[in-house]
Parts: C-alpha cells; sequence; structure tokens
C-alpha cells in the first residue's frame, strides 16, 4: 500500500505541560519528511476522534497517535483494518514518570517518536490467512456431563456437532449417580438425576451426530480444517471440524493402593460402588456407615491435590442412607469439609440429619471381633481425644479423581528431546506427553495434550482456562481440572462458547488466543532456511509440522503469532506483515545514543507485552519515577526475541539491555507457555559472545515480572543503572 502518514499529538493528561511538542514535531517534520502533524488537546473525545477520521476520509492511512498507551482507548482508536494505527505512548512511559519540562525527559519522548515513526514506517496491513474449505463444525470426545453440555448448547447455538463416546452408553460416570446434590434454592435437597434425559435429548437433537463405541483414530490439521478419524466398529470415518472440545472426563483413584485404609478388607467399598448399592436398592440393608474423606487426595504420597467433588458426593450419600433406612447412621472422617458456594446450606442441612462428623489424621480401618464387623479409629483433633467406631457395616473410601489425560504410555516429545540431546544444560524441559489415545493428533509435538501439573492438560493456569497448548481444542470437565457438578455444566458450556469464538475467527482469517482478533501470521521466506528445525522446536503450540527433509510446514490456524518462531530462526526467515525482526531493530536502531562524553547512559529494554508492558502501564499511573536513560520497546513475547537485536544495540553503542518477561516454572505465567523461558536460555548465549567480545556479561539482564510487580520496575531499573555506572559507559560508543 502507498502511506499516507499524519502525526496526532494529544496535550490532554499532563503531557502539554511536561513535554516541548514543538520539539517533537520536529522530529516527524525533519527527520522522518511528515508535515501532517497536529495537536490537540484532548484527543480521544469525540471531537479529537472527528478530527482524525476527517484526515482518513481525505485518504490519510498510516497514523502515528502520540498520546497514552495502546492499552488505553483501545476501541477509540480502531479505525478499521485498512487504516495503520501506531500508538506512541507519552502519558504513561515519559510524562508520568519524568520531571515535566527536563532535558532527559524531552529526549526520551523525542526516542519514543523515533521508535513509533520507524515501526509505523516498517508495517504493512496485515492479510489474513483464509483457510481453504474451514469448518463449523464442533467435535465432542466424550459424554459426561461436561461433554454432553457443550455438546447441547453448540447446538442450540446453530451449530453441527459429531459427538464421540467410547462407552455404548452417553451420561459418564455422574450419569450413572442415583441422585445427584442440590444445584437450585434451597440447596438442601437431593435431585433427580437429570444426565440419562439430558443424554436422550443429545441423542435425538438434530444437529448432533452421536458415534457410540467409537474412538478417535487420528487428528490432523488445525482449526478450522481438523480432519478427524473416528474408529467405530471395522470402520473409520471421517469428518471435517472446526474445533475440538475435549470432555474425556477422569477416573476415580484406584482404590488398590489405599491398603493402609483398609482396601481390600470385606465391605471397604469406594464412592462408586455405594451408587451401585443405591441404584440396586441393597442400600436398605446398611445401618451404620464411616466415610473417610481425602482417601488418597492432598495426600503427597497418592494424589497431592484436592479432588474438589469428594466431600459433597459424601454428603449426598451420608443422605442416601437416610432416605433407605431412616434408622441408619453416618461417621464422617475428615481433614476438612470442603462444601463450598451454596453447597454451605448442605453442609448444614447433613448435620441435621445426625451424622457425625469427625476431624481426624489418616484414619484406621480394622476387622472387629464382634461378629467380623469394621471399625475406624482416630484421633479426633477437635476434642484432641482417640475415637472408635465399631459394628459398621461399611466403610466408604472418598478416592478422588485423576484425569484420563493422565493415562497412557508417558512418551517425550521427539523435537525437544533432540534439543535436549543437542545441548542438555541449554534446552527447555520437554513436556511429559501421555500418548492416551483420546485425540491421537498428528502433531510434529505430540499426539496428545502435555501431562501438566498434575496430570490435567490445560493450557494456562490463570488466564486461559479451557484453552489448552493444541490450539482449537478446547479441555472441559474433570479431565481438565478436579470439579464439582456445576461447575462441570459450568465448564462444558464455557469449552462449547470458545470453540464456536475459535471457528468463527478462523472464518475471519484471525488470531484465536490470546491475541484475539490479530489477522497476522508468520510467513517464511523458505529460500534461506537451514531446516536447522528450531522454529518446529520451539512453538509452544505445535503450529508447525516438519517434512522429511526438516523442512517446517506452518499450520497457520493453528498459529497464536506469538513470534517464537521469528525469535529462534538464526537465518531471520520469518516475519510478519506488522512484526518482524527488521522492524524491531529498526526501532532500536532509530534510538539517538549520546557520546560518552555526555555522560548520558542509554538502556534498551525488550519488555513482554502480556505482563511486563502492563506493569510498566501501573508505574506510570501511580507516578513512580525511573531513571530517563531507558527506552522500552514492547514484543509480541519475549519468545520473539531474536539475538541479534541484543547484539545490534551492544555494537550500537547502549550501555545494558534488560528483559522484562512473564515468570515461567511450574506456575508460569507466560501467555505463550514457554516465552520467557527461551528467552532467559537465549540471553544466556548473549552472555557468553559478550564475554569473547570483551564486554561485560553484566550488561544484559532479564527480570521475570508480573502486572502486579510494578512497584517493583522503579528500583529494578535503579539497581541496573547502580550497576552500568560501576561498568562504566559501553566501550563501543561511537563506533
Amino acid at each position: 500500500m502507498t502511506k499516507k502518514q499524519a502525526v496526532y499529538f494529544c496535550s490532554g493528561c499532563g503531557i502539554g505541560e511536561a513535554l516541548d511538542l514543538a520539539a517533537l514535531t520536529k522530529v516527524a517534520n525533519k527527520e522522518f519528511k511528515i508535515q501532517d502533524v497536529k495537536e490537540h488537546p484532548f484527543l480521544c473525545s469525540p471531537e479529537g476522534v472527528a478530527l482524525i477520521k476527517q484526515d482518513i476520509e481525505a485518504g490519510f492511512n498510516t497514523l502515528i497517535i502520540a498520546a497514552c498507551s495502546d492499552r488505553v482507548c483501545y476501541d477509540v482508536f480502531n479505525f478499521g483494518p485498512a487504516v495503520i494505527v501506531e500508538r506512541v505512548p507519552l502519558r504513561e512511559r515519559v510524562a508520568w514518570v519524568q520531571e515535566p519540562g527536563d532535558e532527559d525527559t524531552n529526549m526520551m519522548a523525542e526516542d519514543y517518536m523515533r521508535m513509533g515513526l520507524s515501526r509505523a514506517k516498517a508495517t504493512e496491513l496485515p492479510e489474513p490467512f483464509m483457510a481453504e474449505n474451514p469448518s463449523r463444525t464442533i467435535l465432542v470426545v466424550g459424554s459426561g456431563l461436561a461433554g454432553l453440555t457443550a455438546a447441547w448448547e453448540a447446538a442450540n447455538a446453530g451449530y453441527e456437532v459429531v459427538l464421540v463416546e467410547k462407552s455404548a452408553k452417553l451420561g459418564g460416570w455422574a450419569g450413572q449417580a442415583y441422585k445427584l446434590p442440590p444445584t437450585k434454592e434451597p440447596y438442601t435437597d437431593l435431585e433427580e438425576n437429570p444426565i440419562p434425559a439430558l443424554a436422550k435429548a443429545v441423542e435425538d437433537h438434530p444437529k448432533i451426530k452421536v458415534y457410540k463405541e467409537a474412538t478417535m483414530e487420528q487428528i490432523s490439521g488445525g482449526p478450522g480444517v481438523f480432519d478427524a478419524k473416528i474408529k467405530q466398529g471395522g470402520t473409520v470415518v471421517d469428518e471435517r471440524i472446526g474445533a475440538v472440545v475435549l470432555a474425556a472426563g477422569s477416573r476415580p483413584y484406584d482404590p488398590k493402593k489405599l491398603d493402609y485404609l483398609g482396601f481390600g478388607k470385606p465391605n471397604v467399598v469406594t464412592q462408586s460402588d455405594v451408587e451401585a448399592l443405591a441404584n440396586s436398592g441393597e442400600l436398605k440393608n446398611v445401618k451404620r456407615v464411616a466415610f473417610i474423606q481425602c482417601a488418597g487426595s492432598r495426600d503427597a504420597n497418592h494424589l497431592p491435590y484436592c479432588s474438589a467433588a469428594c466431600c459433597v458426593e459424601t454428603l449426598k450419600q451420608a443422605v442416601y442412607l437416610k432416605e433407605f433406612n431412616p434408622e441408619a447412621q453416618a461417621y464422617i472422617f475428615y481433614k476438612d469439609i470442603r462444601a463450598t458456594g451454596k453447597y454451605e446450606y448442605f453442609y448444614k442441612a447433613v448435620q441435621q440429619t445426625g451424622a457425625v462428623f469427625i476431624k481426624t489424621e489418616i484414619p484406621g480401618v480394622e476387622v472387629s471381633e464382634d461378629g467380623g464387623k469394621l471399625a475406624v479409629t482416630g484421633k479426633d483433633l477437635i476434642l484432641g481425644e482417640d475415637v472408635r467406631i465399631g459394628d459398621l457395616d461399611l466403610v466408604v473410601l472418598a478416592n478422588g479423581m485423576q484425569s484420563n489425560a493422565a493415562f497412557g504410555e508417558e512418551i517425550a516429545v521427539e523435537a525437544e528431546q533432540e534439543a535436549a540431546a543437542a545441548k542438555e544444560e541449554e534446552a527447555v524441559k520437554p513436556d511429559q506427553i501421555i500418548k492416551s489415545g483420546l485425540l491421537n493428533l498428528a502433531y510434529r509435538q505430540g499426539p496428545e495434550m502435555p501431562a501438566l501439573k498434575y496430570g490435567f492438560p490445560d493450557s494456562h493456569f490463570i488466564c486461559f482456562p479451557y484453552e489448552t497448548r493444541r490450539t482449537g481444542i478446547y479441555a472441559a470437565g474433570t479431565v481438565r481440572a478436579t470439579m464439582q457438578i456445576p461447575t462441570a455444566i459450568e465448564d462444558g458450556t464455557g469449552a462449547a462458547l470458545k470453540a464456536i469464538q475459535c471457528v468463527e475467527a478462523v472464518i475471519r482469517g484471525e488470531a484465536v488466543h490470546p491475541r484475539a482478533g490479530d489477522t497476522s501470521y508468520p510467513e517464511f521466506f523458505m529460500q534461506r532456511c537451514t531446516q536447522c528445525k528450531r522454529c518446529t522446536e520451539e512453538c509452544p503450540f505445535g503450529a508447525i509440522n516438519e517434512d522429511e527433509k526438516a523442512n517446517p510446514l506452518p499450520e497457520r490456524t493453528r498459529c497464536r503469532r506469538c513470534g517464537t518462531c521469528m525469535g529462534a530462526c538464526p537465518e531471520r526467515i520469518i516475519s510478519f506483515k506488522d512484526y518482524s525482526v527488521p522492524m524491531i531493530g529498526g526501532m532500536g536502531k532509530a534510538i539517538e545514543v549520546p557520546e560518552e562524553d555526555e555522560e548520558k547512559p542509554r538502556i534498551l529494554i525488550f519488555a513482554c507485552e502480556n505482563d511486563a508492558i502492563p506493569a510498566l502501564d501501573m508505574a506510570g499511573i501511580s507516578r513512580l519515577k525511573f531513571a530517563a536513560w531507558v527506552r522500552v520497546i514492547p514484543l509480541r513475547c519475549l519468545g520473539s526475541l531474536n539475538l541479534v537485536w541484543i547484539s545490534d544495540a551492544m555494537s550500537g553503542g547502549f550501555d545494558g539491555v534488560m528483559l522484562l518477561g512473564c515468570k515461567h516454572g511450574e506456575d508460569y505465567q507466560c501467555h505463550f507457555i514457554k516465552g520467557s523461558e527461551l528467552a532467559e536460555i537465549r540471553l544466556s548465549k548473549v552472555s557468553e559472545t559478550l564475554d569473547r567480545l570483551g564486554l561485560e556479561s553484566e550488561r544484559c539482564r532479564m527480570h521475570q515480572i508480573s502486572i502486579m510487580d510494578y512497584f517493583r520496575i522503579p528500583q529494578l531499573i535503579g539497581d541496573f543503572m547502580e550497576k552500568i555506572d560501576q561498568l562504566g559507559p559501553n566501550p563501543m560508543k561511537g563506533f
């Protein structure tokens, strides 16, 4: 496109008082030859927006708006896909964190103008990737409560649904329950199980195609263009799918591992067994029952997590006893009763039935001498007394749940194994992949989703429920996390909505998440590809397959636009229309680096847009002052960091480079999973290079930061500046 550029300065919010806007105008006029420069006291007002729209109608299509952060007034300054908008954050990044009217403050603002103008010059309008024959059909794998809900909601929203269930009957574990805990006011009475009726409604729905006694043979492709092979009996059926909801459920923790709680003794059973007894009517013969909570759960030797539903299930089954035999007595041995939310009413109602609650450490189960009945012993932690409950007909173990995604053959990702073999100490630890046979993905990075913390396949524990590390595949129900009945319903609904958003985004050629609406995608200049496989190995989402010669084969609808592949590529053959190695490098080169005798050091900060940039904005909003020597370049993710940017910065005279990225590790906060971790590995390589060149490795530093760490920013910058002062100016200044 032929660019017609205009620059707009907002003088409101203290910007006009803090900065010399006339000097900033000269940067646009003289250095970038842009003569169309306007100033407005309130640019985001209807009058200010009207001024900009008037210029757009006159043919201006590249707008540089020097005002507030691009995280503010996003919709106000969104003028459609045909207009390039570059935001220069003079307010949060300069005016609110520096001394007004100071020479160094204005030098900082001038540099930010150069960076923004340079980026606008290099930016091209993204061209959406339009998939060939995309599908809007939703595939649901698993027909428990979450799966049935997802299928039902998606179908009622007008979408075709394919439901695959491995057994001969829909409904899952909860579908076999005698009754369910209360889900509506007054939250005190058990409810008839509605799941069988829901299963029948799903089977009868005209938009839902049901495959029972079926499994997934293979899923290939990407969002909108998944090709699913479904094996049913001796035949394989092909379906074109837009998005996938994995609702394969969970299984009870193996009670055979609970022999220390008496499993294996006669009449020591699990909660599943009690449901069978209730359904058969045999529970009427039971008079005295002890329930043992957290049987294997919240135990470092078994399941280290809470299984969420066990407490409420026990409360429910204690009510069963009274329904079948009003004279029956329940004894509940517990660590803590976790009846959250409205289930507190249910908990109180069960207390009023006469059930006895005993808070105890791990109890013992023995066969008593009085007729061979069972007894449970322990120490009552509230009364401080030893307790023994004998003459028991049943002991019920609440044995928790494990995600079905965590079962199968454990395999490591082939590509990451190769990376580890090449240089073990620098490789990102490979994800554990459980070849569970749930999806059988034809992916470069494994046939299933990584089994993450405790074996659950969720993608991001804070920001992205449902969204797994395989784009377009959403986990719902107890395959994703332990949960109770109402949460499973919410999960199924939420995952269906995410699947719908996914297929509609693909139709428009947009990214799904987390850069929702982004129409850019990576382009590969294959003539220079050396088949090093770095891009395929380091992509966190398995978005790049390989051919037999190790050439990358991008599945663009899988891509989340993080740019990790761009940062990984040593030949720099990967770029986006609006984000590329030359573009970011050009922003750094646009910054003026004073000579050594001016005693004005320069620090370049590469900051993750997901946590570090919001933290910097929060520091600005809080008016936290920090050194005027820093210049910040936002990155989509630190995983997109290309080492040439640091090399160019140091050879260009910058005195130091700082990386601000998300927290990584077990409780990672990186929106793109491994970006911060990969950046830290790359930085270690830079340090070695600087040492060889005679530059101190301490000139490069990385910090993990979250948005709530904004108050640390002045201290982090201050500490780094102290170190730079000790090291002295970069000896490469002026070369």
